[in-house]
């Protein structure tokens, strides 16, 4: 990384990177990251996150399918992030005691506090490296198939995933909402008008056609109504998979 880009203007210029150069982390690359990851806040000390490195291109290909992605585990490095309370579990067992605390819809929230933590910080590892990532929820299509793919114990859940590699293609910035829209003092504003998205409305619309003249796509308001209203049936079973890995039983 140039050292006169700062964190700071790191996080202003991401941007989601899709398309990778056909070649793989280098071993030290890779150790970098992890050494990341392992180095991630954690809720309590209680480090409830592990990362599974797919290297195997069966099971790339076997994700590939489940997110219905051609760039899923095609170049790049792939990483799932798995929120882990197994290993505590085994810890507290050697002691004589119930899992209790860890059956809570509290512990799995701290879980996944953790694991989005540390899939960040390695984003942000990532990208200082000037490499390009993309998150993956797209493993979400499908989850019960990934936690048999992967062997995932009680205890655990597969939240995100990472694509990692050299970018083959940078994309423009993507415009985000407006801070106004986002930003309040004290208490939630919810009595805003919907007529100041019209603008924004009007910019994503121009960022879509000069990214792509040959394909339409919607407004931001338009794409809400659109994308809320479609339906993923695995995905509506998610609550259901989360307390049968032990969960969210209270």
């Amino acid at each position: 990384m140039n050292n006169s880009i700062t964190t700071e203007q790191l996080l202003l210029r991401r941007r989601t990177v899709r398309h990778f150069k056909k070649q793989s982390l280098t071993s030290e690359q890779y150790a970098r990251l992890m050494e990341v990851a392992r180095q991630a806040p954690t809720s309590n000390f209680l480090q409830q996150c592990s990362f599974i490195h797919i290297t195997d291109p069966a099971i790339r290909e076997q994700i590939r399918a489940i997110c219905q992605q051609q760039y899923v585990g095609a170049n790049g490095d792939l990483i799932v992030f798995v929120v882990d309370l197994y290993r505590n579990h085994r810890i507290r067992a050697q002691f004589g005691l119930a899992d209790d605390a860890l059956n809570s819809t509290d512990a799995f929230i701290q879980g996944m506090e953790d694991t989005m933590i540390t899939a960040q910080s390695v984003v942000m590892a990532a990208e200082s490296m000037g490499l390009g990532c993309v998150y993956l929820g797209s493993i979400q299509n499908d989850i019960r198939s990934i936690i048999k793919i992967l062997k995932l114990p009680k205890l655990t859940y597969p939240l995100v995933a990472l694509q990692i590699g050299i970018p083959e293609l940078i994309p423009e910035l993507k415009p985000r909402l407006p801070l106004k829209l986002r930003s309040f003092e004290n208490q939630y504003e919810d009595r805003f008008d919907l007529n100041n998205l019209n603008e924004y409305d009007a910019i994503v619309e121009k960022y879509y056609d000069l990214r792509d003249t040959s394909k339409h796509v919607d407004s931001f308001t338009q794409q809400i109504a659109t994308k809320l209203s479609q339906t993923n049936h695995k995905r509506d079973e998610i609550l259901a998979i989360i307390q049968e890995q032990g969960f969210c039983q209270y």
